[in-house]
């Protein structure tokens, strides 16, 4: 048998684990949930749960998507022009804001940790808390946020409307610029946003000295100790709810008083059974996307590895454990988009 065979036989193998782990986890007071039927997910969800590569050609409709990158990037958006959706996407970076909380220019602060914006197609909700269902919702959103554009998505486009209008009658003939075509052009170009040929990909696809040793164990690790029962799919993560802090409270003492963001779920549901339940975050490019979790409060990946050991498994990870669950995230590290 082939390496890669090898591989995807432990894999189906561990199916049982996994599930035996995903079920505990909910016995445990977890939330993880599949995703709904109802939810429109554009590609989409791979019906195999478990990690596979990204594909190397995605496809897009590059003059949408030529649209999407200018609005992107387009500070008239805002409602002072002082702010573009590239303040808290580094796409050069991650594509997240980097920090904590973001800061901008005549705004409030941010609520929580801004989440990347690579590999989005990919996900079955968007937000920490899953409280999109499509990129428009999610656009809308961002863009009449006070700490981002502090704008109403209509407005933004009679703003804009001078400029785009005739870019905008031949990419949607017939229709031109309208909220419609708007969120579709963004759409367009966050879905162009994927990073494929992550050394993690290569291997699976039969490269076998595309990981170092220390990646290889990380990934054994990572699967025996159940990891990929929440990370899973195609974007290792991004496709169904979980309680963070199942083993252990993450939210205990000092971590107190409690924001509004640590509610995770419940803000949206007014649920107490969705107190601290969150979107499973993607690990494609983790490496890259610090500080981690949905308060930015984990400044670096090796304590992120370690707090999720402790409050996720139950297991307070040795130091060769970190750093070969390390090494396998950094290999997850694909191409990102120029």
């Amino acid at each position: 048998m082939t390496a890669l065979g090898s591989i995807f036989a432990a894999t189906c193998a561990r199916r049982a684990l996994a599930l035996a782990i995903a079920l505990a986890m909910t016995a445990c007071g977890s939330a993880a949930l599949a995703p709904d039927a109802s939810v429109r997910a554009e590609p989409p969800i791979p019906e195999d749960p478990h990690v596979r590569p990204i594909p190397s050609d995605a496809p897009i409709d590059a003059t949408r998507a030529a649209l999407g990158r200018r609005l992107f990037a387009d500070p008239r958006l805002s409602h002072d022009a002082q702010v573009a959706c590239t303040a808290c996407h580094d796409l050069g970076d991650g594509g997240d804001a980097g920090n904590e909380r973001t800061s901008l220019p005549g705004r409030t602060m941010g609520p929580i940790n801004v989440p990347t914006v690579f590999n989005v197609r990919y996900q079955f909700r968007w937000s920490w808390t899953g409280r999109f269902s499509s990129m428009a919702e999610q656009i809308d959103a961002a863009m009449r946020a006070p700490h981002a554009l502090a704008t109403e998505t209509p407005a933004a486009v009679e703003l804009v409307r001078p400029y785009y209008e005739h870019d905008f009658a031949s990419a949607y003939p017939g229709v031109g610029l309208t909220v419609d075509t708007f969120h579709d052009a963004l759409t367009e170009y966050l879905y162009s946003l994927t990073t494929p040929d992550a050394p993690f990909d290569r291997y699976l696809r039969g490269e076998t000295d595309a990981l170092s040793d220390d990646a290889r164990a990380g990934w054994q690790i990572f699967q025996s100790y159940g990891c990929v029962s929440c990370h899973q799919g195609i974007n290792v993560g991004g496709n169904m709810f979980q309680h963070f802090g199942v083993l252990d409270d993450y939210f205990a003492p000092p971590r107190e008083p409690l924001m509004p963001a640590d509610l995770g779920r419940e803000g949206v549901t007014h649920d107490e059974a969705d107190r601290h339940v969150f979107r499973v975050p993607s690990l494609r490019n983790v490496a890259l996307t610090a500080p981690y979790f949905h308060d930015g409060r984990t400044p670096t990946l090796h304590e992120a590895v370690q707090t999720m050991g402790h409050f996720q498994l139950g297991r307070d990870l040795d130091e060769d454990e970190v750093l070969r669950l390390v090494a396998f995230l950094e290999s997850l590290t694909g191409v990102q988009p120029s």
